[in-house]
């Protein structure tokens, strides 16, 4: 047995030791034999998880151990890529630049392969940039089908499952159909014509279905054609008779259009005659109408030079009314300075008369302001008594504070309670919105519950005893999460009843609501002696290591006769609930609690002892969510709400009371207060009169010097008031003379306007009847011009229709524009001249003609010349047809022999290799005390492409033979069956090498032993291809063998570099040791 150790591997961002090589030590020092195509030598450089690493394997079997991610299967990546691989059949990543190490932009993979006479070393270059790689044969550049081709001569085939198991794929070789393993199989093993034979019988039965169908199709196609071609044979006859009829159709058809032809032509020359007659007609009327278009003309002139005149007159007249107007505005503004003059004396006399009145006035109040002065006495003593009222003022002020600060207390007290009832009703709000919520649900649910529950609510004066509503709307959980325990303990029908205190309330509830409102309710009874308050069969704590937190009853509040019926009917007092560590412990809670219902997170237990076994039997369920109960009401809540809401209620009462008895001594301070500041002002008035007299009487003094001092000259103001008037009379009597001469020159021009309008009216009467007379003449001559329009687009038409008509007939009887045409049409060819002779001569005849003849060749229906086209077509092709089934015949006779032959030469080797791959696939099974068959797989002798390899395994006696799939066997299973069919192909396998990676990892220890002493024994015969086995370990006291080579993959710090590792001296070293340990 030889032993090796490879590269050295660091882990993180420390530099990493290049790889040592891998030696084998053997006994014999001669050359060991490799098979052709095996491989000698693996070298790898910044590749995975090495720096630099060449490993030499052994020629048989080859162990690489190594614990996992040392890089064991780094070797199995560099044999696959190395040797042409795809990235995507190792399974690890879909680049091959993926495969060099991370932090370096090369990596090389170097395969040495055994051959005579000389090595062959190919070596690929993975460049990380691109995603490329270069290659070289022998260290030569070459292309990557070179390399493929070289390895296909030596039988190396990396993407066969059957020689080549990478880690990834170990579970896919299970998957593979039974197909797949036959086609895996004869390339791993099989003679090399063996698969080559297969393709081509599956080649040769797909030509030979295609060849059957078609001669089966084209047999049938001419059966067809033959019965069809004896129906064409009536219809051929049928299609010349009326062949006959249609040409004499033909021959009318082409006379017609020539008919047509004629019949307009006529028509156009008649058209043209009146047409010229009435251009003639049109001529005349415009010589006549000429020189009474001159006379308009010159009539227009005249009128147009009286309406300038007019126009210059009016102008003229424009022009001094404007002047006469400009005179009038300036007499007024005259008239208006005037008055002006006058309204300004006036209000001088006002304002002096006024003056002279204030005079009079001012003189009478200082007179009256004497008299008051001299009654007036001297000032009393008013200060006593001004300050008891201040005093008193003072006090009233004070008291009136404390008031104010009392009722801004009140109010802030009122606010504030105010604020927190707010708070409360929005708060009961909520809780009632909440109940309003499971009244809704009740009502959707239950309706006939929810219309008894308003009854209820009307008539529970009805009742002796307290009547609770349904059980739902009464039972408030605590926590809402724990809402599905109660709703799967209590029954639905319960949820909805009725709970009574009294038997005689409930039967006339009952009979209310089902004899007379016809509702279906249901009404239970709380028991006589409450059950609220029954204690549990042991304490909470007792249960909290079995992980119960509490007992049903505690999770939930419910009224007294409730919270009594449910102890008493369901023993909520007594049923723990748990968690989901009560449900991991089930079994050892239902045998040390001797509890009879048990809830765990998700699922309800219900333990029953068997009255004649004594067994205990447990059921379980799973919880449904909860539906009624998950929105829940604290009715401790609502209840300390109330009570609090009518304390507000009272205290606000209270505060109002106190504000109005303040408000009232309030108003009479106020009263009181303004009493004693009259007196207080009356006082100082009469202290202030004296002086305030003697003062405006010296004001008033002041003021009467000033009225004296603006006194007015009224005699002077009129003398300059009646120059002024003089003057503006003058300058008004220029006015009138001025205006008097531009009214004379209106009045003359309005004279000679009126006479040139005189004129006008005549000129434009004499213009009107000439007008007339030219309109009647214009209208004459229009109808001329419309009818001469008429019939010469008319003309236009038929001309048109002569040359459609002439190309149309030209067209029907195929006529070039140089031919001559006979006499009677001017246009035919003579060919036809005597056909046409023969026929009609007019159109209404040929209709006839031509509507008889339709009418027979109708007769001749679903014919055309399409039916002899056919027919002949049909003749032919049957003839062709005949002809290609007699060779198709001939041909698939050929690939029935062609079958016969390859068939004989691929399934008896086929054959034979299966049943040796079966005897050692059962002796390895055997040996294993397992049972395992290899067998042919056939459902149609035919079909080639459906024969397949069936693996059967049994590895227990109590068993039957099983299919080996992805899903019925164990892991463990599907790896020995598929090591040992590998071990089975290893004898009979033509490939250089296998490679096996970690197949053995979900194998027990007895079967990894067996399988290993199994590949040791097979895969170290001489006869034997190379072995691949990798595995991250070992058992102990395995049986090995001098042929195989252990390859240990190391890694870590304190590995020795490559170049400094020596096998020899390692060994001698640890000899040594062991002799001083012995010591």
């Amino acid at each position: 047995m030889a032993v090796a150790s490879l590269g050295k591997w660091g882990p993180g961002p420390r530099h990493v030791g290049a790889g040592g090589s891998a030696r084998a030590v053997r006994g014999a020092e001669a050359r060991p034999l490799f098979v052709e195509g095996s491989i000698v030598r693996i070298f790898m450089e910044n590749f995975l998880t090495y720096d630099v690493c060449e490993v030499h394997p052994g020629p048989n079997l080859n162990m690489i151990v190594g614990a996992n991610g040392t890089g064991k299967s780094s070797i199995v990546c560099a044999i696959c890529l190395g040797l042409a691989g795809k990235p995507s059949f190792i399974g690890r990543a879909d680049k091959v630049g993926l495969f060099v190490k991370q932090g370096c932009l090369k990596g090389v993979v170097e395969i040495e392969l055994s051959k005579a006479p000389d090595n062959i070393i190919i070596t690929r270059e993975i460049q990380v940039v691109n995603n490329t790689s270069a290659w070289f044969i022998n260290r030569k550049p070459a292309t990557l089908k070179m390399v493929e081709e070289q390895i296909a001569a030596l039988n190396i085939q990396v993407d066969n499952l059957c020689q080549f198991l990478p880690q990834d794929k170990v579970g896919e070789f299970a998957k593979l159909s039974k197909i797949e393993l036959l086609e895996a199989t004869e390339k791993s093993i099989g003679p090399p014509e063996m698969y080559q034979f297969h393709c081509e019988l599956k080649n040769f039965r797909e030509k030979e279905r295609e060849l059957e169908n078609l001669c089966r199709e084209k047999a049938n196609s001419l059966e067809k054609m033959r019965q069809r071609i004896e129906r064409y044979k009536q219809d051929v006859e049928r299609y010349h008779e009326r062949k006959r009829h249609l040409d004499l159709i033909e021959m009318l058809e082409r006379k017609r259009p020539w008919m047509e032809y004629e019949n307009v032509r006529q028509q156009h020359e008649d058209v043209k005659q009146s047409r010229d007659q009435a251009k003639e007609e049109l001529k005349h009327l415009k010589e006549l109408q000429s020189p009474v278009t001159k006379k308009i003309q010159e009539t227009e002139e005249y009128f147009k030079s009286l309406d300038m005149k007019i126009r210059d007159k009016a102008t003229e007249i424009k022009d001094t009314s404007q002047k006469c107007k400009q005179k009038q505005d300036a007499l007024e503004m005259k008239d208006k300075q005037i008055e002006e003059i006058h309204q300004a004396l006036r209000m001088k006399k006002d304002e002096e008369m006024d003056r002279q009145r204030k005079i009079h006035n001012t003189y009478k109040l200082i007179e009256d302001w004497k008299n008051e002065l001299n009654t007036v006495a001297v000032s009393e003593n008013l200060q006593p008594q001004t300050d008891a009222i201040n005093n008193e003022l003072k006090k009233l002020q004070e008291e009136r504070a404390n008031i104010d600060g009392d009722i801004s207390d009140i109010r802030a007290e009122k606010m504030n309670q105010e604020r927190e009832k707010k708070r409360i009703i929005d708060r009961l709000g909520q809780l009632n919105n909440i109940m309003n919520m499971k009244e809704e649900n009740l009502k959707g649910r239950f309706r006939d519950t929810h219309s008894a529950l308003m009854w209820l609510r009307k008539n529970k004066d009805k009742f002796k005893k307290e009547v609770c509503e349904p059980m739902m709307l009464e039972i408030n959980m605590k926590d809402n999460r724990h809402a599905k325990y109660v709703e799967n303990h209590i029954s639905a029908n319960d949820m909805r009843a009725f709970v009574f205190e009294s038997q005689e309330d409930m039967e006339m509830f009952l009979m209310e609501m089902r004899d007379h409102q016809k509702l279906k309710v249901n009404a239970v009874c709380a028991p006589a002696e409450s059950c609220a308050e029954n204690l549990p069969s042991r304490p909470i704590e007792e249960l909290h290591r079995y992980g119960f937190f509490s007992y049903l009853r505690e999770l939930f509040d419910a009224p007294h006769p409730v919270m009594s019926y449910l102890c008493s009917q369901y023993r909520v007092h007594d049923v723990a609930v748990g968690t989901e560590k009560t449900r991991n412990m089930i079994e050892r809670v239902i045998q040390e609690t001797k509890l009879r219902q048990i809830y765990t997170a998700d699922e309800r237990y219900i333990v029953k002892v068997s009255a004649y076994t004594n067994l205990v039997l447990s059921t379980n369920t799973s919880l449904k969510a909860a539906q009624f109960l998950s929105s829940s009401v604290d009715t401790d809540e609502r209840r300390q709400l109330e009570n609090q809401q009518q304390d507000i209620n009272n205290t606000l009462k209270s505060l109002d009371m106190r504000l109005t008895k303040l408000f009232e001594r309030q108003k009479y301070l106020e009263h009181r207060d303004n009493e004693l500041r009259q007196q207080k002002k009356e006082l100082v008035e009469r202290g202030n009169r004296r002086r305030q007299l003697e003062s405006k009487i010296g004001v008033k003094y002041d003021s009467l010097k000033q009225l004296e001092q603006d006194a007015i000259d009224l005699k002077k103001e009129s003398q300059q008031a009646n120059i002024k008037i003089k003057e503006i009379n003058t300058q008004k009597v220029r006015l009138v003379t001025e205006l008097m001469h531009l009214i004379k020159n209106c009045i003359s021009l309005n004279i000679l306007k009126a006479d040139l309008v005189l004129q006008s009216a005549t000129v434009a009467a004499e213009k009107n009847r000439l007008e007339s007379e030219y309109k009647a003449a214009s209208i004459q001559l229009r109808a001329a011009e419309q009818r001469f329009r008429e019939l010469d687009d008319r003309k236009r038409v038929l001309t048109e229709n002569c040359k459609e008509l002439l190309k149309k007939a030209r067209q029907v009887c195929k006529l070039s524009p140089d031919q001559h045409l006979p006499k009677e049409f001017q246009t035919v060819q003579l060919k036809y001249g005597h056909a046409f002779q023969a026929l009609p001569t007019t159109l209404e005849e040929i209709d006839a003609v031509l509507n008889e003849e339709k009418t027979r060749a109708s007769c001749f229906t679903g014919l055309s010349a399409s039916v002899v086209e056919e027919y002949n077509k049909q003749t032919q092709e049957i003839q062709q047809l005949t002809e290609y089934l007699e060779e198709k015949k001939n041909e698939l006779d050929n690939y029935k022999q062609n079958i016969s032959q390859v068939k004989e030469r691929w399934l008896n080797p086929l054959k034979k290799l299966i049943e040796q791959i079966n005897e050692k696939f059962s002796n390895f099974f055997s040996s294993m005390q397992c049972v395992g068959e290899v067998d042919l797989h056939v459902e149609n002798e035919e079909e080639y492409d459906k024969y397949g390899i069936r693996i059967r395994v049994k590895f227990h006696s109590s068993t039957e033979l099983h299919e080996l799939t992805p899903y019925h066997q164990s892991g463990g299973e599907k790896s020995v069956s598929t090591m040992l069919y590998l071990m089975a192909l290893q004898e009979l396998n033509r490939c250089p090498f296998r490679v096996v990676d970690e197949i053995n990892q979900g194998m027990d220890p007895m079967n990894e032993r067996r399988v290993f002493e199994m590949v040791v024994k097979t895969a170290c015969k001489e006869s034997t291809s190379q072995y691949f086995f990798i595995t991250p370990k070992l058992l102990q006291n395995l049986t090995y063998n001098d042929r195989m080579t252990v390859l240990f993959v190391y890694n870590g710090p304190f590995m020795l570099e490559a170049n400094k590792w020596n096998l020899k001296s390692f060994c001698r070293r640890r000899r040594r040791l062991g002799r001083m340990d012995e010591q």
